[in-house]
This record gives structure tokens, sequence and C-alpha cells, in this order.
């Protein structure tokens, strides 16, 4: 089920308006619905359930009476967990990565368990003390996976992770953010198109530093490893507020929130020749013109909306209506 979002320019009297009637049922099953207002938008929601994990999103990882944690490392006032786990079945990664129903990665340890595979098959110059980007649609469960991720990659002595607020980032924009910020790689927490919701999906999937998906040769590995995975490598750092922009530091390790819509702004602004646009619109033969954004990646339909509101500013008084659709 794609999604594609049509701005027509004929009017521009007011700023645009949020709509979502052409794709009410995708951003239903997401877990916030942005207000968009000019370029400016706020995120916001809170998720109340909480999830069934050894490896949980809580101020410190807990485990099974039967599984204790042990202390492995203390470093520079970061101390790390061994958390002991068990390989989970049915954890085989395409280059879209995984993708499964929301209460299978529900499960125990069956997300923290694909994460620890993933560092387990990287070389460890590829994260150590590195940057690495985190984000995703907004869809159910990103938030409890953001910290977990966060936490486990921490463990694993990533230096710094980047996260967009309220944990969102596009598809796109991670792959922008990722070769901006010259980042080591990024987890994008999205099933794609596929619908989401508690009953519906969830996915996972890793970025090079390029900011193209992991190929065959890694994600062959992470399967691999999730089949002989003993234990995962987890901070005892608290969950992190998304919520605001800047920097929390946690001794050696370092999580920065960041706008989510402005470094792929940027980019399509490179990418476009607004100047030469306004120059066509400002023609007095000009009567109307439709623009169309392809929006089938996940969030793409947020940020296309954000980036609509941005030209509404730069087009002002050049178009009989504007709107989103």
């Amino acid at each position: 089920m794609g999604m594609e979002s049509a701005f027509t320019l004929t009017k521009l009297s007011t700023p645009p308006l949020f709509c979502a009637s052409s794709s009410a049922h995708y951003l239903r099953s997401l877990s916030l619905l942005p207000k968009l207002s000019s370029f400016k938008y706020s995120f916001g929601t809170k998720i109340s359930s909480s999830a069934p994990f050894i490896v949980t999103a809580s101020s410190s990882p807990s485990s099974s009476s039967s599984s204790p944690s042990t202390t492995v490392a203390q470093s520079q006032g970061l101390k790390i967990n061994s958390i002991p786990t068990k390989p989970i079945e049915g954890q085989k990664t395409g280059t879209s990565g995984l993708r499964k129903k929301v209460k299978v990665f529900m499960q125990e340890n069956y997300l923290a368990n694909w994460i620890q595979a993933l560092f387990n098959s990287l070389p460890l110059e590829d994260y150590k003390n590195g940057l690495l980007v985190l984000g995703g649609d907004g869809r159910y469960f990103n938030r409890e996976a953001a910290q977990i991720i966060i936490k486990i990659a921490a463990g694993n002595s990533v230096g710094k992770i980047l996260v967009g607020k309220d944990g969102i980032l596009s598809t796109p924009a991670v792959s922008a953010v990722i070769r901006k910020r010259e980042a080591n790689g990024g987890f994008i927490m999205s099933a794609s198109h596929n619908p989401g919701g508690p009953e519906y999906d969830w996915g996972i999937k890793f970025n090079y530093s390029s900011g193209q998906p992991a190929p065959e040769s890694i994600t062959d590995k992470i399967y691999g490893n999730t089949l002989s995975i003993s234990e995962i490598k987890i901070a005892d750092i608290p969950d992190v507020d998304l919520s605001q922009l800047g920097v929390t530091n946690y001794g050696s390790f370092s999580v920065e929130v960041v706008d989510p819509v402005a470094d792929y702004l940027e980019l399509m602004e490179n990418v476009f020749d607004f100047s030469l646009i306004r120059s066509l619109v400002s023609r007095p033969d000009f009567r109307c013109v439709v623009l169309c954004f392809p929006c089938y990646q996940a969030l793409f339909y947020l940020c296309c909306l954000c980036i609509s509101n941005w030209l509404y500013h730069i087009f002002r008084g050049h178009f009989s209506d504007f709107s989103p659709a």
C-alpha cells in the first residue's frame, strides 16, 4: 500500500493545512500525528504500553531471575552489563532489514538479539567510538525500540548516536544525515509501506556510511550470528529524553537529538533550483503547476508536507490555491 501526495498550486492566501485524507489509514496507524504550521512543526506522543522484555527500555537493564546480568566493563562512568540470551528462530535478514509483526518484536529479547547480532557482524572499526544515526517513521513501538537500540549501542562502545526528535527520521532523511554528518551508519525503524499498529508490522534495518542499505554479505552475517548469540551487551543508563533537541552525555557515550527534517530539507535545496522555479512562477503568463512528491518511503509523506510548507513561503502570492492532498 503505497502513498503519493500531490501538491496542487493554484492560490496561496492562507498557510497550507495538514491534510491526511488520502493517507488517513496509514497515519492513524502511526503513534503520532504532526501538526504543521508554516515550516514549524511539532512531534509529540506518549506511549503508555510496556513491552515484556528481558532487555527493556527502563532506567537500567533488567533480567529474569534465571538469567542474571553480569557487569563486564566500567569505563569513564559508563557501566556495561552482559545479559545472557539464547538464539531466536526466524530472524533472517534481507537488504530491507527484518520485518515482523509488532508482537513478535515485543517478545523477550527479540529486538535486542538482532541488534547485538548486528554489532557482532561488523568490524570493530566500523562502530567503536564512532557515530551512528537512529530514526524511524513514528509507528507503534518505535519509542521503546529506540531506547533499547541506544543502550545496546552504548554497550558495544559506540561513541555517539544521533537520534531524530521523538525518534523520527524518514528513510531518506536517515541516509541524508549519515552522509552529511559522516556517520559510520544508521538504524532505520520502519516497515516501509506496511501498516503499523499493535496488531500490524514493525521493522529494523541498517544503512552503511554511504547511506545505502547493508549488503547481503553483512545481512547474512547478522542472520548467522542470531543463530549463535549468547549475550547482549547493554549500558546501564537511563532512558534518553528524545522530546528535546540537544546532547546528553553518559560518560564516554553521548546522544544528540536532532531536527528530523533540517538535513534532508537542506539536501532538497541543493537538488532543486528553487530560484529558477521562482522565476517560472513569477512570469505573468504562468497559471498553474502540479507538484507530485512520490511518498512511498516511511514517513516521507510527512517530510513532503514540511517541505511544502517551506515552499509556501518561497512562492507566497504567486498562486491562487495551495493544498496538500
